[in-house]
């Protein structure tokens, strides 16, 4: 009306005043019409509301006056499933007639699933309305169901929006009118809205929800009102009512979420328009350069203009119903015609796109940039006369409309023609008149291929313009340049740059070479044959080398690139691939190829996409087009690490040597340790011998040490973290875990070195690696030790070579000489496995590390040769040793019983010596266990494993240990107490003879008898000793006898003790050889961290342990 009024008034040209007015009253006849429907609406629910909450409710005999049959009730309820306005009167009609007081739940779940209109929302309002007021249990059992329905995830998607949109209206209504209070009804509503708008903040598709929700419900939730009658009434002054049923601060929290929403919409619809405009522009500049558009890019180009014109709509009349304005997002798309030349888009797959910039820089950094472009000018060396030559190429150039005509069948056919040949310059030029110039030229050739370097090449460049410039020289220069071997793609590069350089002057090689590789180029692309493919990747790679240095014809790479697309199969797609690796970036960085390369890009991808490929080349394919064509990604945030991680890194892994290991270590003792952070990494770090260089691993074993008299906690936690480590990287034996194991293997023997461990953690490491996992069954293939894994012989090897030096006294050699047996047996295990066979032999460099190993440990030992060899020795071994166990093995079998035989030994039981074996000495741990198991029965020798029970003693009472901390506590404290305590010096000092001679007596003296001992009494008086005799009493001298003979028989007490501990620990180390003893008890303090001097472990290994008993009579 109001557009029809104006263009009247264009007509006409009425007066301006009535007009002015006619338009004043339609606005606030507009607005009043909007009151008085908004009132009416108030009233209404105001008025059922008031019903709902104050309802009566009939008595209990009412009830049983109305039909409780089950054939009406169930009737009554398949109508509710199937609900509509138009049925309301007969449902309230058969409502007023049947008790459904039993049926009531599934009244409510009848009505929660019925598949209702908006135009049925007020109709069913009534009925609910109806039921609420009859049926206590009604609005309970439908809230139950409307929970069921309404609640879901911001994860889940939403299968039915159409019915969710009706729903979420049809339970607003509810509470409005009632049925439900605020505080029952109001937090699942809530919770309903906050999750449509938080999973829909970017694709946005629940906006027809929320959109039919804003305008049927939006006056009593979020007092909207639109924008149009908004605008009227803040124009005139005039007050909208509002609905008071929901107070206005939760109405303006819903106002807020709404907003938030309409302001992610506005957003995404700017992307969508900004999209749009580059698809456009996109196509345009397709039909700018190849006249035509694919059917596939004007179905995209429809498909996110339908995208974009429903995303705007959708807009528009949210930002209606809210009253906001849409500002610059609903703004018209603006679709120029203007081709805009650096800028381009490839479709990666299906609808995924790529912006490619043309014009930005196509080398990688600064170094390539002037290998590239920056060249010396030789045109100095050159006469003046010779630079007015030109020459003229013969060469065909290649256009751009040969690269818009299609390719010929016949010129990629496979016609058999002989490649190109080179011509035998020797044969055509004359024989050169000096011999010394040809043999400086065979010279400067042979040199050639040595020229990797950008300064050898510019001064091989100048050497040849300079000595070696005639006509013949440059026809074989160019024959050799082009005859690079198919395998030095490394010196591509450089021989383009030696062209480049000599261009300016000789520009007969450039040109001869760029035809010979033309022809080449196109004798393997008809050659269909799949061989020879280092020699068309070196053809291509040559190309690519010379098209950035411009002596080779951008134009005429694209065609080499539209004939290899063209049958874009086999060695098609590497030759493809390598050029667009060598030169692809720089001919779409150039503003002259850019919209060529693209199209080619985009040919190339669609080609991979809608072809079956192998995984190969399909990998080739995208390396190559990301290579043109890189993504823009984000930069990933760094994970700051805090400094004192950094500084103890810094110190440990980078600056430790051997030359500063004092100042690390006064820093290291620095840290706090009693932070558990600060010590856990410095832990870590002290552990991670693997990190640190091989030169500076035997230091920070030796910092370790140092720090481990300061810091009790460091030396048990770096070593368990070591184990475990090795433990971890033996169950995952993956090749990317070898060179970090052997490092670790290592450093934990420079550990043992520096007495951080015992002899027995070393023994049970060796042994691991030579047990855990291995069956000694070449048909049971075990996963954690492979046949073809022999790393753990080199494991073994590495830390034999580390710390093996020390095993050779005491019960540690007799140790070694046991694994030593059982390592062979590993070893040739391994060797005589059928794996091995004359192609696949058994590695020669392993065998040359063990047998050197074994050389270098036991220069005498006699290596088997054979793995029945090492059995036999094993057999022999337990014959030597079974017999002399048996009384331990019977002892063990009466506290045990049957449970000491099991089945199966896979690995040796990883056990604390201290705990399980209490009764042994010190040195004797890895040899008792050999008599656990000896008094089997010789009938169950048949079995071929046997495990070896894990004993546990009966834990001590309370009282026993607190009594041996006390007493250790008092034996460290009187130690401590003595090594402080001054040692006084001697007394006893001779008497010098010069004294000796000047003090005897004379006849006299001896005469007159004074009672008393003569003394000397030495005093200092300048420099030198001066001595003065003195007569003490007798009593004096004998009390100084006396003390001198009581020192005496102390020392002597003290060295017999001595002698006695000596002894005894001499046969208990006998009798723990020879099996026959069980030796005397274990050191109580053993396990406190208690700094001692530590003794290398002696004894033989636990044969049982590993074998077990039942493998031999």
């Amino acid at each position: 009306m109001l557009t029809t009024e104006k263009s009247s008034d264009k007509n006409e040209e009425p007066p301006e005043e009535p007009s002015l007015e006619t338009s004043e009253e339609s606005e606030k006849l507009a607005v009043s019409e909007y009151i008085s429907s908004l009132e009416a609406r108030i009233k209404s629910k105001g008025d059922m509301r008031n019903q709902n909450l104050n309802c009566v409710r009939p008595p209990e005999n009412h009830f049983s006056k109305l039909d409780s049959g089950l054939k009406k009730n169930t009737t009554f309820v398949k109508k509710l499933k199937s609900f509509s306005a138009s049925q309301i009167d007969v449902l309230l009609k058969d409502f007023s007639v049947l008790n459904l007081t039993k049926y009531i739940s599934e009244v409510a779940a009848a009505i929660t699933e019925a598949k209702l209109k908006m135009s049925d929302i007020s109709a069913a309002i009534n009925l609910c309305s109806a039921l609420h007021r009859t049926y206590t249990d009604f609005s309970s059992n439908l809230f139950e169901n409307w929970q069921k329905i309404l609640t879901f995830k911001i994860t889940d998607k939403i299968a039915n929006s159409s019915k969710l949109r009706v729903d979420l209206r049809f339970y607003a209504e509810l509470v409005a009118v009632g049925i439900f209070t605020n505080k029952t009804g109001l937090p699942l509503l809530g919770n309903v809205l906050t999750v449509l708008i938080n999973m829909d903040k970017e694709d946005h598709n629940n906006i027809s929800i929320l959109l039919s929700f804003c305008k049927h419900c939006g006056e009593d939730y979020a007092a909207l009102v639109p924008k149009k009658i908004k605008d009227y009434a803040e124009k005139y002054g005039i007050t909208i009512p509002r609905n008071t049923f929901l107070p206005a601060e939760k109405q303006a929290v819903v106002r807020t979420l709404l907003k938030d929403y309409f302001t992610s919409l506005t957003k995404h619809l700017l992307a969508e328009r900004a999209q749009l405009q580059a698809l456009h522009a996109a196509n345009q500049r397709t039909l700018h350069t190849r006249g035509e558009l694919s059917q596939e890019r004007k179905d995209q180009l429809e498909q996110h203009q339908a995208t974009y014109d429903k995303l705007l709509a959708g807009a528009q009349s949210f930002a209606e119903v809210l009253g906001e304005d849409l500002g610059e997002a609903g703004e018209p798309p603006t679709l120029s015609l203007t081709v805009i030349e650096t800028q381009g888009t490839v479709t990666i797959g299906g609808n995924e796109e790529i912006t490619m910039q043309a014009g930005i820089d196509p080398w990688q950094d600064e170094d390539t940039r002037t290998f590239y472009t920056n060249v010396p000018d030789l045109k100095v060396f050159m006469p003046t006369h010779q630079l007015k030559e030109t020459i003229k190429s013969k060469a065909e150039t290649v256009t751009e409309e040969m690269l818009d005509e299609d390719l010929k069948e016949d010129e990629l056919s496979d016609n058999d023609e002989p490649p190109p040949a080179v011509p035998d310059v020797e044969q055509e030029e004359a024989q050169p008149a000096n011999v010394s110039n040809k043999y400086a030229l065979d010279s400067f050739l042979n040199e050639l291929p040595n020229c990797i370097n950008r300064e050898l090449i510019d001064n091989a460049a100048v050497d040849f313009v300079l000595n070696l410039n005639t006509k013949n020289n440059r026809k074989k220069l160019t024959r050799v340049l082009f005859s690079v071997a198919r395998t030095r793609l490394d010196l591509l590069p450089f021989y383009s740059r030696f062209a480049a350089i000599l261009n300016p002057v000789l520009p007969d090689v450039c040109l001869d070479l760029c035809q010979m590789l033309k022809q080449d180029f196109k004798y393997h692309v008809r050659k269909k044959d799949q061989i020879n493919i280092e020699s068309k990747i070196k053809v291509v790679r040559f190309i690519g080398e010379l098209v950035k240095f411009d002596l080779y014809s951008k134009m005429e790479a694209l065609y080499c690139l539209k004939v290899l697309l063209h049958d874009f199969q086999h060695h098609h797609i590497e030759m493809a691939c390598n050029l667009l690796e060598t030169c692809g970036r720089f001919l779409y960085c150039n503003a002259e190829t850019h919209q060529r390369t693209m199209i080619y890009l985009q040919q190339m991808m669609r080609k991979k996409t809608v072809s079956a490929l192998d995984s190969r080349y399909v990998t080739q394919i995208e390396n190559a087009f990301y290579y043109v064509c890189p993504p823009e990604t984000p930069a990933q945030p760094k994970e700051e690490e805090p400094p004192i991680h950094q500084f103890i890194r810094k110190i440990l892994h980078e600056d430790l040597q051997k030359s500063n290991e004092e100042k690390i270590l006064r820093l290291m003792r620095k840290l706090n340790w009693d932070d558990p952070e600060i010590s856990t990494i410095a832990i870590q770090h002290l552990a991670g011998g693997w990190r640190v260089r091989a030169s500076a691993r035997r230091a920070l074993a030796r910092l370790t040490a140092e720090l481990a008299t300061w810091q009790e906690n460091v030396a048990p936690a770096v070593v368990d973290t070591i184990l475990e480590e090795i433990r971890i990287t033996m169950e995952d034996p993956h090749p990317r875990y070898n060179q970090r194991r052997i490092a670790t293997v290592r450093y934990l023997g420079e550990l043992y070195n520096y007495k951080l461990l015992d002899s027995r953690d070393v023994f049970t490491v060796l042994y691991s690696f030579i047990t855990f996992g291995v069956t000694n069954d070449h048909s049971n293939v075990s996963p954690l030790d492979p046949p073809e894994n022999v790393f753990r012989i080199r494991l073994v090897c590495a830390l034999l070579e580390t710390c093996g030096a020390y095993f050779n006294s005491g019960s540690s050699k007799k140790r070694l000489d046991y694994f030593l047996v059982f390592f062979q047996n590993y070893y040739w295990f391994k060797y005589s496995d059928p794996c091995w066979t004359e192609t696949n032999k058994f590695p020669i460099y392993v065998k040359y590390i063990y047998q050197e190993c074994l050389t270098n440990v036991r220069p005498k030992l006699n290596l088997f040769t054979s793995w029945q060899q090492c059995k036999d020795a094993i057999e022999e071994l337990r014959q030597i040793l079974y017999p002399e166990l048996g009384e331990d093995e019977q002892y063990d079998n009466d506290d045990h019983g049957d449970d000491s035989v099991n089945e199966g030994l896979d690995t040796i039981m990883e056990t604390d010596d201290e705990t399980d074996n209490p009764q042994l000495p010190e040195e004797s741990s890895d040899e008792d266990p050999i008599t656990d198991n000896a008094g089997n029965d010789v009938n169950d020798v048949q079995n071929d494993e046997i495990i070896v029970e894990d004993r546990r003693p009966a834990a001590k009472p309370v009282e026993d240990l607190e009594f041996e901390n006390a007493f250790e506590k008092m034996v460290t404290e009187n130690i401590a107490e003595r090594q402080r305590e001054n040692r006084p010096q001697q007394r006893d000092i001779a008497v010098p003879m010069t004294c000796r001679q000047t003090t005897k007596k004379t006849y006299e003296q001896l005469m007159q008898g004074k009672v008393g001992v003569e003394f000397v009494l030495m005093v200092r008086k300048g420099s030198k000793p001066q001595y003065k005799s003195f007569n003490a009493p007798p009593e004096f001298a004998s009390n100084l006898q006396q003390q001198a003979l009581a020192n005496k028989q102390e020392m002597e007490r003290m060295k017999r003790l001595t002698l006695n501990i000596s002894e005894r620990q001499e046969e208990e180390e006998y009798s723990a050889e020879n099996g026959g003893g069980s030796g005397g008890g274990g050191n109580p303090n053993r396990g406190q961290h208690v700094r001692q001097k530590y003794q290398h472990p002696k004894g033989a290994p636990d044969a049982d342990l590993i074998f077990g008993p039942k493998k031999f009579k």
